[in-house]
């Protein structure tokens, strides 16, 4: 399946003043096989690869003298292939699993900078707070690898061909002649999701019940890596705030509440797992800001946030949303899809690089999501909303506060723009950056 960061990699190997790469990410989301990608298409029969996790022996090549020199040698007799700087790809695999090789890859970038090295590792985050460890700061490229997004899985789906075009109709803000076919390709993707294994499950057989059953085993890696990573009481309460979730996104207010996750709950004591599993790429965190005012930075409420889920489809299932209703206008109009279609945005925005703020007024007014788009003066609201009612008294409010240049409404509608408001279909989400 063709994912788009696929681009940023050769680019990254074909570059001159290129660093050992750090591919982040949360387990499952395709770092390995979009690793191996870049190999066919750069390095064809020049790819040496290692599971640290599960190679002893490759994790032991890190364990004495860490010249690129002797490890790289130590590898080569490890793989029974030649590593040789310049031509070959060098994948270092959950690489999490040790320190001195992460600690490695600064050396690479000092003493071997010719030599392509690619790491990659789900819970990095966590393993860089481990003991007797310091991440190499400024000797390393990193990039974040997320679910896969509408456009992906339209590609996946074997209508990549349409993505083009509806990016042409946001940017002239025309209607998009396929809309309605969309709206049941978006449909489907809130259940689901971007895991790859998930997409090409649904894109063999379009089987519903089958994709459930991939997400019920991934959301079991990720209980089982929290219990792996932390104590018994950090992972007790880990999972607690990550079960709480889908009822976060349930309520009017989506704002983060720590009494959800256990009665009595606190910051003091919930605080920590959220952080933990920011840094596992499980969850996405909302910002709530007290302006539109820019720099938006400087307007920030450290106490009042949204927690999203990193993948939508996830959250469908943890939330047991029935398909055959969400699939079906008339019943879809009677279930509660706000939070679900709120968080898909948020993925969206957050794959492509936008940090997730939102603003409130007090308890009049709120808008879902605002952004600092370039050349404007103030932050651009952006309203979500899962159906064809798009009335949205708190976007009328901003508007009268902040007078933006234009504001952007996320629906079921078509593309369009009226009195200052651009209609973007929720399909189309992908298109803002």
């Amino acid at each position: 399946m063709r994912r788009n960061m696929l681009e940023q990699l050769v680019e990254w190997a074909v570059s001159r003043d290129r660093k050992p790469l750090l591919l982040y990410g949360a387990r499952q989301t395709g770092k390995t096989y979009l690793l191996t990608e870049l190999a066919k298409t750069v390095f064809p029969g020049n790819c040496v690869r290692f599971d640290l996790e599960r190679d002893l022996r490759a994790r032991q090549a890190f364990e004495m003298d860490l010249d690129p020199q002797f490890v790289v040698r130590r590898l080569s007799q490890v793989s029974g292939q030649p590593i040789v700087p310049g031509r070959t790809l060098l994948i270092l695999d959950e690489i999490q699993a040790s320190n001195r090789a992460l600690v490695a890859l600064k050396y690479f970038q000092e003493d071997m900078p010719q030599l392509h090295v690619a790491a990659a590792g789900s819970l990095l985050g966590v393993a860089v707070n481990r003991q007797g460890f310091s991440m190499p700061v400024g000797k390393v490229e990193t990039l974040t690898l997320y679910p896969m997004g509408f456009d992906e899985f339209l590609d996946a789906m074997g209508e990549g061909a349409l993505v083009s075009e509806i990016r042409e109709c946001h940017a002239q803000s025309r209607p998009f002649y396929l809309h309605e076919s969309m709206l049941e390709r978006f449909w489907q993707y809130v259940i689901v999701g971007g895991m790859p294994e998930a997409v090409e499950r649904f894109a063999q057989d379009g089987d519903f019940a089958a994709v459930r059953t991939v997400q019920s085993t991934i959301a079991d890696l990720y209980v089982a890596d929290m219990a792996k990573y932390a104590t018994p009481v950090e992972t007790a309460r880990i999972r607690d705030t990550w079960n709480s979730i889908p009822a976060q996104l349930a309520k009017e207010n989506h704002k983060f509440q720590y009494k959800l996750v256990r009665s009595g709950g606190r910051a003091s004591v919930y605080g920590p797992s959220i952080a933990w599993l920011l840094a596992a790429g499980l969850v996405e965190r909302c910002a709530r800001v007290s302006s539109g005012r820019l720099p938006l930075a400087m307007h920030e409420d450290a106490s009042a946030f949204k927690i999203y889920m990193s993948d939508t489809g996830l959250l469908a299932a943890r939330s047991e949303l029935d398909p055959a209703l969400v699939l079906d206008a008339n019943y879809r109009r009677q279930l509660d899809l706000g939070g679900i279609v709120e968080n898909y945005v948020a993925q969206a925005l957050a794959a492509n690089g936008v940090p997730l703020r939102y603003w409130t007024s007090g308890n009049a007014a709120e808008v879902d999501f605002v952004m600092q788009m370039p050349g404007a003066a103030v932050a651009t609201p952006v309203e979500v909303k899962s159906s064809d009612n798009t009335r949205a008294r708190s976007l009328t409010v901003y508007r009268g506060k902040y007078e933006p240049a234009e504001a952007i409404r996320l629906s079921v509608k078509n593309f369009g723009a009226d009195n200052g408001i651009r209609s973007v279909p929720l399909y189309a989400a992908f298109c803002l950056k």
